[in-house]
């Protein structure tokens, strides 16, 4: 058994991975990772995706309000953002388990330097 999780640590980072567990959610966190630190505005992500704006506005509301992302008003634009500590720890509470524990896969095998 995993070591004793608490229960809203798991629900959250639940909701997290059903936040990215659309294509065109992840396609859009792929893109923000691309253009970190400084972002991407909407018709940017709009353009790059060849989405329609409303859809675009449903799919990024739903990764802010899992926190991973961040918005930023300039002027009639919003400017999105990856939340790379909000990765972070997404990333933290799987490698700790498959990493650290019981080695289930090797930590060079996960991080890589090219």
């Amino acid at each position: 058994m995993p070591a004793k999780l608490k229960q809203e640590e798991v629900s959250l980072y639940a909701d997290t991975f059903a936040a990215l567990g659309s294509e065109p959610r992840l396609r859009i966190m792929r893109l923000l990772l691309w253009a970190h630190p400084g972002g991407l505005v909407v018709g940017e992500i709009a353009e790059e995706l060849d989405v329609t704006a409303s859809t675009l506005s449903h799919h990024l509301d739903k990764l802010r309000n899992e926190d991973l992302v961040h918005v930023q008003r300039e002027g009639t634009f919003l400017r999105y953002s990856a939340n790379t500590a909000a990765l972070e720890r997404l990333l933290g509470f799987l490698y700790a388990e498959c990493c650290t524990r019981n080695k289930a896969v090797e930590p060079r095998k996960v991080v890589c330097c090219e």
